[in-house]
C-alpha cells in the first residue's frame, strides 16, 4: 500500500506539468489500495496567495483527483520548523550565514569555472568556520555536511534506480545548502522531509529536475533519523520548443484550458 501526497507551492496557477505529476501520485497510491494526500506547501506568506489554493485545490477536483483530510498547509508547521532547527544547530549541523547573493558571486567568482549544485551556485563556505554562538542566530542557516558521521547514502528511484553517492560527493557537487531562509525562517528541503515524514508518505513521484536534491533529502532524514520513501522523479512536460513549463506560462494553465472549453478526457490525452 503506498502513500503518495502531491505538494503545490500556491504562487501560481496549476498548469498542465503540475496536473501530470499529481495524476501520477494518485492513480499510483489508488492502483495499490493506499492513500493521497495533498500538502499546501506555503511557507513563503509574501508570494504564496489563498486565491491560488482555492483554484488549485478546484482544478485539482476537476481532474478527479480524490485525496484525505485535513489538507496540510506548511504555515502551521513554523513552530515545529524552529524547533528542528534548534535541534540542528545544538548537535552543530548547522551554521549561520550573513552573506548575500553579491558575496556568494564574488567570492566564487576566482574559480575557473563556477560550480553549480540543485540550489544554485555551491556556497563557497564563507561562513563555515566562524565562531559558533550558543544562541541559534537570525542570520540564513546552511547545511555542514562537514559534521555527517556517515560517508555512504543512496535512494531508490522508479526510473533510475538506485541511487548511490558519498559525503565528499555531497559536499563537492551540492555543498552548504540553505536549511532556513532570514526572511522565511524554513527552506523547502527541510520543511519537505519533515512533512513526508510527519505524513508517513512511502512514495514521493515529482518532476526530474529535482533528482539532485534529492539527495539532500536523503542526507537530512539521515541526520533526523526519519524513513527514506521509494522516489520517481518523472519526465517534465514541455513545450512544443522544448521548454519546461513554470508558472508564468499561464497559457497552459488547468484553469485556462478549462475556460477554453477543454474536458478532463482531453487533457489527461495531452498527458499521455
Amino acid at each position: 500500500m503506498k502513500i503518495e501526497r502531491f505538494a503545490p507551492s500556491p504562487t501560481g496557477l496549476l498548469h498542465l506539468g503540475h496536473a501530470y505529476s499529481a495524476l501520477l501520485a494518485y492513480n499510483s497510491a489508488i492502483r495499490s489500495g493506499g492513500k493521497f494526500f495533498i500538502r499546501i506547501e506555503d511557507i513563503d506568506q509574501i508570494r504564496c496567495k489563498k486565491l491560488f489554493i482555492e483554484q488549485i485545490l478546484d482544478d485539482l477536483k476537476w481532474l478527479g483527483i480524490n485525496h484525505e483530510k485535513p489538507i496540510l498547509k506548511q504555515s502551521s508547521r513554523f513552530k515545529f520548523y524552529k524547533k528542528t532547527l534548534q535541534n540542528l544547530w545544538d548537535n552543530n549541523y548547522l551554521f549561520g550565514c550573513d552573506c548575500t547573493r553579491k558575496d556568494i558571486n564574488i567570492a566564487s567568482a576566482p574559480n575557473e569555472k563556477t560550480l553549480y549544485g540543485p540550489d544554485g551556485i555551491i556556497y563557497p563556505n564563507t561562513c563555515l568556520n566562524k565562531i559558533r554562538s550558543k544562541k541559534m542566530p537570525s542570520t540564513a542557516l546552511r547545511l555542514n555536511l562537514n559534521s555527517l558521521d556517515k560517508n555512504n547514502f543512496s535512494f531508490f528511484d522508479k526510473i533510475y534506480g538506485k541511487i548511490s553517492f558519498t559525503k565528499e560527493e555531497a559536499i563537492e557537487n551540492i555543498g552548504s545548502v540553505i536549511l532556513a531562509r532570514k526572511d522565511i525562517g524554513i527552506s523547502y528541503h527541510l520543511s519537505v522531509v519533515l512533512d513526508d515524514a510527519f505524513q508517513g508518505i512511502t512514495n514521493v513521484t515529482r518532476g526530474e529536475d529535482l533528482l539532485e536534491a534529492t539527495k539532500i533529502h536523503v542526507i537530512l532524514q539521515y541526520i533526523l533519523n526519519l524513513p527514506t520513501p521509494v522516489y520517481h522523479h518523472h519526465k517534465l512536460i514541455r513545450d512544443e520548443f522544448g521548454k519546461r513549463l513554470a508558472k508564468r506560462d499561464d497559457a497552459r494553465s488547468i484553469k485556462n484550458y478549462r475556460e477554453s472549453g477543454y474536458s478532463r478526457e482531453k487533457i489527461i490525452k495531452m498527458l499521455n
